[in-house]
């Protein structure tokens, strides 16, 4: 049952990610950063699910285009500290309302008596999920 309903929501947030000009990883990326500073980009990586050596385009990118700084640790020089810039938080936000907005849209499918327990059920799934 998950298979098509993430199929259908990925091939929604597709063309909102590429109106803004960002890749899937790397809005995932930047919503981690978002809400808090990670240290070093392996932890990053392992908290998101992705390999710790092909997110290193990801946050290159993103850094160029100022959106996240990755800034030395004072406690340990040699590790980065990563977190979203004001620009990067912005960006998100912008992201975040449109595709939620087309969430919306679909979710409208679902009979209003049965959302409210379908919303509840997801949280859910996704929270044990990990």
């Amino acid at each position: 049952m998950a298979a098509p309903l993430t199929r259908r929501l990925l091939a929604l947030e597709a063309p909102i990610l590429e109106r803004y000009g960002i890749s899937m990883w790397a809005y995932t990326v930047l919503s981690r950063l978002s809400e808090k500073e990670y240290r070093g980009q392996n932890v990053l990586a392992e908290d998101i699910g992705a390999d710790k050596t092909r997110i290193i385009d990801v946050l290159d990118d993103l850094q160029d285009r100022g959106l996240i700084s990755r800034d030395p640790d004072p406690a340990d020089r040699r590790a980065r500290l990563l977190a979203a810039t004001a620009k990067g938080r912005r960006l998100r936000e912008q992201v975040r309302r449109a595709i939620r907005r087309e969430e919306e849209q679909l979710l409208s499918e679902v009979p209003s008596s049965d959302r409210e327990a379908f919303v509840r059920a997801l949280r859910t799934l996704t929270e044990s999920a990990g």
